[in-house]
C-alpha cells in the first residue's frame, strides 16, 4: 500500500501502464526509435577552485555533474545534490556522457541532498564515496552507515547560521524494489544562502506545486529544471516535464534563472538524447522570453550565480 501520495492525491503509474510502454509497444513497434547515443557538450572542471566555495555574502556557485546531479556551493558550504558517478544505473543503463568529476575531486562536501530514491536519482555507492550526512525525504536513507535527515515537503534543515535547505514537493513517486512503492516521499530542494536561493526541482511532472514553491520562495536565482525523459507523452507526463512544461514551471515559480538539467546523460526514454535542449530553445524563443535568462550547461561546466544577475 502506498505510503505518500502527490498534492493532487495522485500515485504512481498503474503496471498495466508500466506493462504497455515497455513490453507491449516495443514488441508491436509503436515506440519512437531514436539513437543510444548522442553527443553532449562537456567542459573538464577546475577542481582547484571548486575545493573553495564562495564566502558567506557572495553569491553562490553551482556545476552540473550530468543528469540531475549537481554541485551546489554558497555560504563556505558545498552541497552534492543526487550524484551519479557510476558508469551505469540499474545495472544495466550506461552512461551517454562520462561524470566529469569523481568523488577524489570533489570538495569536502557538507551535505548530500537526495530528491528521491529512484536509481538514476539516489545511487547509493556515490552517496557513499561523498561521506557527508545525507538530506532526503521521510523513509529514505535507511542502513546508510551515515547521518540521514529525512523531511517531510516544507520541513528545513540549516547548516550553520546561514544555510537553509527546504524539501519542497514534486509531482513524482518512489520505488526502489518490488513492494516500496511509494513508502519513502518525493521532492526538490529550496536552498539559501545569505545571498542566493536556489530551487532543485528533483524528477516531477508539470503540477500545481511550482505555484506554492515560488510563492513561498521569491525572487529565486536560479531554477535547475528537468526537461527530459518525457517521451512518449501518455506515459511520461504523469511523471516528468518536457522542455515546453518546463519553461512553464519557471514561469510559475517566478524565479530569475533557467538551468536545464535531465537530459543526455541516460538514455531514459524514447526521444533522442539531444532533442531536449533544441526544444527548449525553441519553445523560449516562441515566448520571446530574455534569452540572457536561459542557461544550458555543458556536462562539468560551473556557473556564478554573481555573473547571471
Amino acid at each position: 500500500m502506498s505510503r505518500f501520495k502527490n498534492l493532487d492525491g495522485s500515485g504512481p503509474n498503474a503496471g498495466a501502464m508500466v506493462f504497455r510502454w515497455a513490453v507491449l509497444d516495443r514488441i508491436m513497434g509503436r515506440r519512437r526509435k531514436s539513437p543510444a547515443s548522442a553527443a553532449v557538450p562537456s567542459v573538464v572542471p577546475d577542481v582547484e577552485r571548486l575545493r573553495t566555495p564562495p564566502a558567506a555574502g557572495e553569491p553562490g556557485r553551482v556545476t552540473w555533474l550530468g543528469h540531475a546531479s549537481w554541485l551546489v556551493q554558497l555560504d563556505g558550504t558545498s552541497l552534492l545534490i543526487d550524484p551519479v558517478f557510476g558508469e551505469r544505473i540499474s545495472y544495466v543503463i550506461r552512461r551517454n556522457a562520462p561524470a566529469p568529476l569523481q568523488p577524489a575531486q570533489l570538495p569536502r562536501i557538507d551535505r548530500t541532498l537526495v530528491t528521491h530514491n529512484h536509481y538514476d536519482h539516489y545511487d547509493r555507492p556515490s552517496v557513499l564515496a561523498a561521506g557527508a550526512p545525507v538530506v532526503t525525504g521521510v523513509g529514505l536513507g535507511k542502513g546508510l552507515p551515515l547521518p540521514v535527515r529525512g523531511l517531510g515537503w516544507w520541513e528545513t534543515e540549516r547548516i550553520g547560521e546561514s544555510v537553509r535547505i527546504t524539501y519542497v514537493p514534486s509531482q513524482h513517486w518512489s520505488r526502489r524494489g518490488l513492494f516500496d512503492v511509494n513508502q519513502t516521499l518525493w521532492g526538490g530542494f529550496v536552498i539559501e544562502g545569505s545571498r542566493s536561493r536556489i530551487y532543485h526541482a528533483g524528477d516531477t511532472a508539470y503540477f500545481e506545486g511550482f505555484s506554492q514553491i515560488g510563492a513561498r520562495f521569491p525572487a529565486i536565482d536560479a531554477a535547475l529544471l528537468p526537461i527530459g525523459a518525457y517521451d512518449p507523452a501518455w506515459f511520461m507526463e504523469k511523471q516528468h516535464m518536457n522542455p515546453e512544461q518546463a519553461i512553464q514551471a519557471f514561469i510559475d515559480l517566478g524565479a530569475r534563472h533557467f538551468l536545464a538539467m535531465h537530459w543526455g546523460t541516460f538514455k531514459l526514454t524514447d526521444e533522442p538524447l539531444d532533442e531536449p535542449p533544441e526544444r527548449l530553445v525553441s519553445e523560449w524563443d516562441r515566448r520571446r522570453l530574455p534569452r540572457e535568462r536561459l542557461h544550458i550547461p555543458a556536462n562539468g561546466e560551473t556557473l556564478d550565480l554573481a555573473s547571471l544577475s
